[in-house]
């Protein structure tokens, strides 16, 4: 695994860190919800021989700045379009995670000229369902909830219980290493209080509020690749059968057996079937993947 060197940059007054590694035509990865630019890790190195890597925190996340603001959609795509500018990049294919799918939609939408190609990965914004545990984001007094559980006390409670289970035998998957990494990061006030603000700017109590549809149907159609798990618990893969029907250009993986974050489960498969995509090869199942 490449050891990520990340760069700072001051936008809007406040500093986002980033990954710049590599040469060639630029990938921009978009991570989600309680994420940052270290689940990108295992991807860095096995296409910046060829492509320019771009992987930042989102404001809000990991290294980046937590200001109190906007946190929607377009304010994410517009952070990203001044980072770009930043780098002197005038065009990327982007690579978004869940939230980070909605993010990469909304930034084709509002800058489609600086847009090759799309690779949506378990993506937010293609369907209401959501899993009960970002729609709980949205109760009243979940910043309160919130600050209980995941303070130090309780999450060194948990750590202890997972500690013992470990030298039991047991492994956690990809998803909840994820996800209890992500949610480790929430000890600070500033740190709940974007999560909440992320959260809240796409879901509420009955699902994601925001549909992609209603944008990408007013675009000029853009080549665009779904990458989803069989098994992700979180966004259901039919999700991307919603997708498939909406976009033209559209081409599916399915990663069969994999949860919600499928780049984690299966890094190789993944970098390649994302160097196939970008190069206009076509993407053949590897033998172990047949009938997904």
């Amino acid at each position: 695994m490449v050891r990520m060197r990340p760069h700072t940059v001051t936008l809007h007054g406040h500093e986002l860190s980033y990954v710049d590694s590599g040469s060639g035509p630029a990938l921009l990865f978009i991570h989600g919800i309680l994420g940052s630019r270290r689940q990108w890790s295992r991807l860095v190195d096995r296409l910046d021989d060829e492509h320019r890597v771009l992987v930042p925190d989102l404001f809000g996340h990991g290294d980046s700045a937590k200001p109190l603001g906007d946190y929607s959609l377009s304010a994410h795509a517009a952070t990203l379009r001044d980072l770009l500018d930043h780098l002197g990049i005038d065009r990327v294919t982007l690579v978004g995670h869940s939230l980070g799918g909605g993010i990469a939609m909304q930034f084709y939408y509002l800058f489609p000229d600086r847009v090759d190609r799309l690779v949506l990965v378990a993506s937010g914004g293609l369907g209401r369902e959501v899993n009960f545990i970002l729609r709980s984001a949205t109760l009243p007094l979940a910043e309160q909830v919130l600050g209980v559980v995941a303070s130090a006390p309780v999450l060194g409670k948990v750590e202890a219980v997972g500690g013992f289970a470990a030298r039991l035998g047991w492994k956690p998957g990809s998803d909840l290493t994820a996800i209890w990494h992500g949610f480790t990061s929430l000890g600070d006030r500033a740190s709940r209080r974007a999560f909440l603000a992320t959260t809240r700017a796409v879901i509420d109590l009955g699902g994601q509020s925001i549909s992609a549809h209603d944008h990408l149907a007013g675009v000029e159609p853009i080549p665009t690749l779904v990458v989803w798990g069989s098994r992700d618990h979180m966004i259901p893969a039919w999700h991307a059968l919603t997708a498939q029907r909406a976009v033209p250009q559209c081409r599916v993986e399915l990663f069969e057996g994999a949860g919600h974050f499928p780049h984690l489960d299966d890094p190789d498969r993944f970098a390649r079937v994302v160097r196939e995509f970008v190069s206009g090869a076509d993407v053949e199942e590897p033998p172990s993947a047949a009938g997904a």
